[in-house]
């Protein structure tokens, strides 16, 4: 929870004092010791996380526009707006 929420100090006291409160929850001791260990590894817990849920692939390349129709068979279908996106994918660190 308190990695996929990417919480601040002020969350994660919150967080933990709230699970120190819980029936069956942690000690205060457990409690320090898990944020003493988040304030250390923030930042390469987090840049796991995002490395873990990135695809193979990233997007190189996008292009985008948007048509509307000017000539049709049902008048009511005229100036409907179509998009059409185009993109390049590549694999990461390519």
């Amino acid at each position: 929870s308190i990695a996929s929420a990417d919480m601040d100090l002020n969350q994660l006291e919150a967080f933990l004092t709230a699970q120190t409160k819980k029936q069956g929850g942690i000690t205060s001791d457990q409690a320090a010791v898990i944020a003493k260990f988040w304030k250390n590894h923030r930042t390469e817990i987090h840049e796991s996380l995002i490395s873990q849920s990135r695809w193979d692939n990233v997007l190189k390349n996008m292009n985008w526009r948007v048509d509307l129709k000017s000539q049709l068979r049902h008048i009511d279908q005229i100036n409907t707006p179509v998009a059409i996106v185009e993109m390049e994918l590549g694999k990461n660190g390519q």
